[in-house]
């Protein structure tokens, strides 16, 4: 009977190892969450696509735990004189947040902080003129806001 019970222990040890090592294992990000991140986080009009894409499908992504929060543009206005910037704030978030969370931070500010000025640019063409003009120069005091206090 001793013998029976040790049996039945050790396959119930082996067991919950098992289930053990498998929750672990799920709940461990992809080995290629640097290079989805780096993908997300180019200054390419197709990179912003991509990362837009994926937020609106976050559900997608859950293997990678990417940290998804956003305060938009902080302490600035999110559409400033009307001009929708608040999406390049949140990707801007995304990288900052995700690469500080993988100890990247600091050897991808310069990419994150040129991407955000690409976004911001690229909100700025769908306009002419004046309009446009007004528009570019809020573009970059936003970018030299994050480039040197970011």
């Amino acid at each position: 009977m001793r013998r029976t019970v040790m049996t039945g222990m050790a396959a119930t040890g082996i067991a919950l190892a098992t289930v053990l090592g498998t929750a672990t294992a799920a709940n461990a990000a992809p080995a290629d969450k640097p290079q989805v991140m780096s993908s997300f986080t180019q200054t390419s009009a197709s990179s912003y696509n991509a990362w837009s894409a994926a937020d609106g499908n976050r559900g997608a992504w859950s293997a990678y735990n990417f940290n998804w929060t956003t305060d938009l543009c902080s302490w600035s206005p999110d559409n400033p004189l009307g001009f929708p910037f608040n999406r390049s704030c949140a990707r801007h978030d995304f990288g900052y947040r995700n690469y500080k969370a993988i100890g990247a931070f600091p050897a991808n500010k310069a990419r994150i902080d040129n991407a955000f000025h690409e976004d911001l640019k690229r909100v700025c063409n769908s306009y002419s003129g004046a309009t446009k003009t007004a528009c570019t120069s809020l573009a970059w005091t936003y970018y030299q806001a994050v480039k040197n206090l970011g």
